[in-house]
């Protein structure tokens, strides 16, 4: 089937697997608490009928916070989803879902009892084919409202606790952009500017890395299920080194415009794109949340940010240090935390000494800083496709340190952790359910794994890869000048125009030789070395957040 019979099948389902599902946005639903929507296989709750889950209460841990938010009972995140809900379905063996109707992450088939691996690639080892089906399937994800999901609106007491339901329908893209606004947005403590801006239920403490693992492979779920296509992975950009935004290109995430070089190329797909959730600074004003309209175009001006916060981009020395912290987190286990693992590699843990609370930022928040536009917005950054890349890296290095270290379960805080941080809390605003706990583990026991922790000669396999496209690319034409002998003959003819002075057409061979570079340059680049060892007003922004 080809790409574009797809893409057009997809949008007429618009699936999608996230936060609250449709099923339960019904006045119903939420006044009796209870979000078991029925599996479409039998017909009955979670699958019940069939063994696949049940209708249960939900049990959420007590154990106690930190100091950092000071209020009880005035979010709705708190204690997740218990708030909106307290039954949902409970799945059993190897399924998952709101309804149970799909597999544990790392399984496949009907029963889900198939183990399946997939391999996340460096995003320039990806062929010509694979890079054009990534922008493809992120714009379809874009244009496509999803059937199963929709997004709060509107707080639960705006909402008259059930009876007058707040929710709007988002494309699939918009609901994980929405995801992470409503994760890390400011608590809203009533009315206009009243609001509590040093709270994040996924940032600035220990869940930041299990959360956003789950983040991700939750949207790459998506995007095999609405492409219909199952062998798709996300790729990761080794920002590592880098000069500049080397995946800020037409052909990958969008070049910069030449009218407006905060604006994106016209030439790119993503030019078309608007945001949502990206005005902290107003919804905190007026003490609302993000309604999910549009917000106007995509802005990135990657290196004109300020100096003084971020230097430049993460180097290799520096994640070197990151990945050699043996303890995951410390102290407070929030932005003060001192040689910490998490806190160096969220970017407030100075990448040199690993102490906290560093005045520039440094490893994953410096890559937000340094884009200059959406992605600087902690809770707009997801809108930028960028926001992608650069988390499946981070994600990455997270299971360099956990395969380098080993952590033992007991590293991950069971209580005193920033507010939805403990060991045991259900991650905001997931539905389905996760513990933070459940993704304190490599990614080998989820199903997948990244090309840059390969043997040796697999990466080099791996970065072969484009090459083998280019030959089948040239091959032919290199076949038939073979075979008419038209080698030798354009050699006499080119010798013999260039005793006559110059050799005026060169075109034809343009291509061919552009090919041949490009597998020098990326025979001599190949895979870098794994660090694995071999045995605006009270919103926050990366700039701002200390």
């Amino acid at each position: 089937m080809s790409l574009l019979r797809v893409i057009g099948f997809a949008l007429c389902l618009g699936l999608s697997r996230q936060q609250v599902p449709r099923a339960c946005s019904g006045r119903e639903a939420l006044l009796s608490k209870r979000c078991c929507p029925a599996w479409e296989g039998d017909g009955s709750a979670c699958g019940a009928a069939s063994g696949r889950g049940f209708c249960r209460e939900v049990e959420v841990t007590s154990q106690p916070d930190g100091p950092q938010y000071p209020f009880t009972g005035l979010d709705d995140r708190e204690k997740w989803p218990l708030v909106f809900f307290n039954r949902t379905c409970q799945c059993t063996q190897n399924f998952m879902g709101f309804n149970c109707a799909d597999c544990q992450f790392g399984y496949s088939g009907p029963d889900c009892t198939e183990r399946r691996e997939s391999l996340r690639r460096n995003v320039f080892h990806l062929s010509r084919t694979e890079r054009s089906r990534l922008v493809s399937y992120l714009n379809l994800a874009k244009q496509t409202i999803s059937r199963d999901f929709v997004v709060i609106t509107g707080t639960y007491q705006e909402m008259q606790n059930g009876s007058r339901p707040m929710f709007a329908d988002a494309s699939v893209y918009d609901v994980f952009v929405w995801m992470h606004y409503y994760v890390s947005r400011n608590a809203l403590l009533g009315g206009p500017g009243n609001v509590f801006a040093d709270v994040d239920f996924a940032h600035w403490a220990p869940a930041f890395l299990p959360w956003h693992r789950v983040y991700l492979l939750h949207w790459e779920r998506e995007i095999r299920r609405l492409s219909g296509d199952p062998s798709f992975s996300l790729p990761y950009w080794d920002w590592r080194d880098a000069e500049g935004c080397d995946v800020c290109t037409d052909e990958l995430m969008g070049a910069p415009s030449p009218r407006n070089t905060s604006l994106l190329s016209p030439g790119s797909v993503f030019s078309s794109w608007s945001v949502l959730c990206s005005q902290a600074g107003d919804y905190n004003r007026r003490g609302v949340l993000c309604d999910a309209r549009p917000e106007g175009p995509l802005r990135r001006s990657p290196g004109d940010h300020d100096r003084n916060v971020v230097a430049r981009l993460p180097t290799s020395a520096e994640a070197e240090f990151t990945l050699s912290l043996a303890d995951y987190d410390t102290g407070a286990m929030d932005r003060s935390a001192n040689r910490s693992f998490r806190n160096t590699l969220e970017g407030f843990g100075d990448p040199r000494t690993g102490l906290g609370n560093s005045q520039r930022m440094g490893m994953h928040a410096a890559v937000h800083v340094f884009m200059n536009g959406t992605m600087s917005s902690v809770q707009g950054s997801a809108n930028d496709p960028v926001f992608l890349l650069h988390h499946a890296f981070v994600d990455s290095l997270y299971e360099q340190w956990l395969r380098r270290h080993r952590p033992s379960r007991s590293q991950y805080p069971a209580s005193m952790a920033p507010i939805g941080h403990n060991r045991d809390l259900f991650m905001v605003p997931f539905l389905p359910l996760h513990r933070n706990i459940d993704f304190f583990i490599s990614s080998k026991e989820l199903g997948y794994e990244y090309s840059s922790l390969l043997s040796a000669d697999r990466r080099l396999a791996e970065s072969m890869r484009p090459l083998l496209e280019e030959l089948r690319d040239v091959w032919p034409w290199l076949l038939s000048m073979a075979l008419g002998g038209g080698v030798i003959a354009t050699a006499a003819l080119a010798a013999v125009r260039a005793a006559r002075g110059g050799f005026p057409g060169r075109s034809w061979l343009r291509r061919p030789l552009e090919s041949v570079r490009r597998w020098q340059d990326l025979i001599t680049l190949g895979e870098r070395e794994p660090l694995v060892s071999s045995a605006e007003t009270q919103a926050p922004t990366y700039r701002t957040a200390t």
